[in-house]
């Protein structure tokens, strides 16, 4: 659904985001600002930051900004439209009726129809539980100790002990064999028609992060195969996109989330307390998993199975993770086979031990490469330190990799110079140390460079955003031609094109970035740190800004010029003129932060 740039900012205005944000944080004033405790990540010191004249908010501990739509967006886990239809409803905006396309429509409608079925579906199985039909996956469920208040925050529940039912309770509630079978809930038989897929199981509903019943899955009741049965993927359920108690723990408070292997871990460990636990619904950690639990953590602690498999899986998922931007750990549940059962017998304490010891991943992954070699036979000893210097190789920063190096050197006695030897031999194939680090010395000092660069074009579109005296300060110095980092120079673009409009209206910028990485990005270039508290400190970074700019663009400019180009040549020669004149003083910039 498509609605016009004015009902947008019409509804933007009229949410202030103060408002909004105070019905979910906290917040004090502090100067021209509102401070709180940032949502998005755990925190014990204020740094989320909500400004009312720029109607953004951003925290300076995890980089999380934007404007109020990508506030709801962000924290309710909205699509923008659902946002926008939020945001309306509590401003009383009246939006256009939805004009969708035929086909549009008609997916939508499914989907819809596809929630309403899960949702009654479960209902019926949370029903068929508390009857005499459901004794016997009660007692399941009071064997494994789950409390009544347990049972019902999961909304447990169980299927008959004959397929019929179901399918004759939606029938009954009006819907067709068609929508029926998109469900995912029967399983069609030529000969028998439309079968319930479960039956005589205990139930377990599966939500999305917004509380909605997407799918099930069902642990039989004897000893039928298979033991878990989980619904197929359908228009509303993707495994690989989904996991299962995300709903309960994205608003936890802890600063980490809890991958598990199954429902009952979950269960178990919400019970004793540990409300951050997750799990990945019978299928393997995917890149899908880690991206959406990106949103809500950086640190995610694996507690799979033991044994051999969940070794493996925990091996697989850590490089998955890493690619997300999350750190992983391991715990160490030896010698029980799962969290379950290391609650159930050494209790709440005992496993948060074990959580707070949980091992650094790249520690967990030497540890278990260990188990394949020998280490009394000195050949495999060696072939063991070979392939740990391989893996060294992966980090790139040379401190992370010798703080690596220092701690494999105090658990496998064996000298750090050694093995850095080794790493170093390994990556250059004997290329001198001396080599080594003039080339990490040229990567640092050009490093320097670009961050230098940066972060000059994000004070400049902080200070153009704040001060709207600014604009008349660095008239005919820095226009967004020099603005070189691409994001920068789009964002300059409409940062002036606004000004030359009237007003500079940052949250109203926003609205032009549908994606939200760079809506955060774009956000920051609004919130760079400012030190200016005396007139000579604010006249010193404001001349080495446009300084630094000004020599950035004109660099820029040489390296893309025609040789035939004289007329941007001459402009090239025009501007090193007045960067000279300024940097000797010749010409005076006359600062203003009204």
């Amino acid at each position: 659904m498509y609605y016009s740039d004015e009902i947008v900012e019409e509804v933007r205005m009229k949410n202030d985001i103060v408002d909004v944000i105070s019905d979910y944080v906290k917040l004090q004033k502090k100067g021209s600002s509102y401070f709180g405790l940032c949502p998005f990540h755990n925190e014990k010191s204020p740094s989320f930051s909500v400004s009312p004249g720029k109607q953004m908010y951003y925290c300076f501990g995890c980089g999380a900004g934007g404007n109020v739509f990508t506030f709801i967006m962000e924290y309710e886990n909205y699509t923008f439209v659902e946002a926008l239809k939020y945001l309306a409803q509590r401003a009383g905006v009246a939006l256009p009726e939805a004009e969708y396309s035929k086909e549009a429509k008609a997916a939508a409608d499914l989907r819809t129809t596809l929630l309403e079925i899960q949702k009654k579906a479960a209902a019926f199985y949370y029903y068929q539980l508390r009857q005499d039909t459901g004794k016997q996956g009660m007692a399941y469920l009071k064997g494994r100790e789950l409390s009544d208040e347990t049972i019902h925050k999961f909304g447990l529940g169980c299927s008959p002990r004959y397929s019929g039912a179901l399918y004759q309770y939606l029938k009954n509630k009006g819907y067709s064999d068609a929508h029926l079978k998109e469900s995912g809930l029967f399983n069609v038989d030529e000969r028998r028609g439309m079968q319930d897929k479960f039956w005589n199981r205990v139930m377990f509903p599966i939500m999305d992060v917004n509380n909605r019943v997407i799918g099930f899955g069902g642990r039989v009741m004897g000893d039928a195969k298979p033991k878990y049965l989980n619904s197929p993927e359908t228009k509303i359920f993707d495994k690989s996109r989904n996991l299962y108690g995300l709903n309960i723990a994205r608003t936890s408070r802890k600063p980490y989330l809890i991958v598990c292997e199954g429902y009952m871990d979950v269960i178990s460990m919400h019970q004793a307390g540990f409300t951050n636990a997750v799990a990945s619904l019978g299928t393997a950690l995917t890149s899908g998993h880690a991206s959406l639990m990106s949103r809500y953590t950086k640190e995610v602690l694996l507690t799979y199975d033991s044994d051999e498999a969940g070794q493996k899986a925990a091996l697989r998922g850590i490089p998955i993770l890493k690619a997300a931007g999350i750190r992983p750990r391991v715990v160490n549940l030896a010698p029980y086979k799962d969290p379950d059962e290391f609650i159930k017998a050494e209790g709440k304490e005992a496993f948060e031990k074990r959580l707070e010891e949980a091992a650094n991943a790249f520690l967990f992954e030497i540890k278990v490469l260990e188990k394949q070699y020998d280490l009394t036979d000195p050949e495999a000893k060696t072939q063991f330190f070979r392939e740990i210097s391989r893996k060294l190789l992966e980090f790139p920063e040379e401190l992370e990799r010798n703080n690596y190096m220092e701690s494999i050197s105090r658990i496998y006695q064996i000298k750090v110079e050694d093995l850095r030897k080794m790493v170093n031999n390994m990556a250059l194939g004997g290329t001198s140390m001396g080599t080594v680090k003039r080339a990490e010395a040229r990567a640092r000092k050009k490093e320097n460079k670009e961050d230098a660069g940066h972060t000059a074009q994000k004070l400049m579109l902080t200070w153009l955003t704040s001060y709207p005296a600014m604009f008349d300060t660095i008239a005919g110095y820095i226009t967004p031609a020099d603005f070189t980092t691409p994001l920068y120079h789009k964002v300059a673009e409409l940062v002036f094109a606004q000004h030359e409009e009237g007003e500079v209206n940052p949250a109203k910028l926003l609205n032009q970035f549908a994606d939200s990485e760079e809506q955060k990005e774009v956000t920051s270039l609004f919130h760079a740190t400012l030190h200016l508290e005396r007139k000579e400190d604010a006249r010193r970074a404001l001349l080495e800004t446009v300084c630094r700019m000004k020599r950035d663009s004109i660099a820029w400019q040489s390296d893309h010029l025609l040789p035939t180009d004289l007329e941007g040549l001459q402009k090239i020669v025009e501007a090193r003129k007045r960067l000279e004149d300024l940097e000797r003083g010749r010409v005076t910039l006359h600062i203003s932060f009204d």
